[in-house]
């Protein structure tokens, strides 16, 4: 008796794939400036761009989302990171709408806690 080893052939539908490529396409910084930090407690000073929009990047382990934000800070071209939960990040889009662009931030909390405050 001899054996059939093929493979039935499977119709798959293959544009999952393109999605995926696509979203670690994404994640890629355009700009590779640095990525500022903000220290719990301090207050940063810094200029937003709002001349394009904001890229993208979404966290591959949870799905978090993070806008990244083109600012000035300390006069070096850098980028910073926001989670677009984060109340902030839809004040700084209201303001921005407004004409603002120099902001004071400061980082309250840690790590899932973290919130950041706008000080006048």
């Amino acid at each position: 008796m001899e054996q059939n080893n093929e493979i039935p052939e499977q119709k798959v539908d293959m544009s999952w794939i393109d999605k995926e490529i696509a979203e670690q396409q994404s994640n890629k910084p355009i700009d590779r400036k640095p990525a500022i930090k903000l220290e719990e407690n301090k207050i940063y000073e810094m200029e937003v761009d709002f001349s394009k929009p904001w890229d993208k990047w979404t966290n591959p382990d949870d799905g978090t989302i993070k806008k990244i934000i083109p600012v000035k800070y300390g006069g070096v071209d850098s980028v910073f990171f926001l989670n677009v939960r984060n109340p902030l990040h839809r004040q700084l889009l209201e303001l921005g709408r407004k004409g603002q662009t120099k902001f004071k931030v400061i980082r309250l909390g840690q790590a899932k806690a973290t919130k950041y405050s706008l000080v006048n």
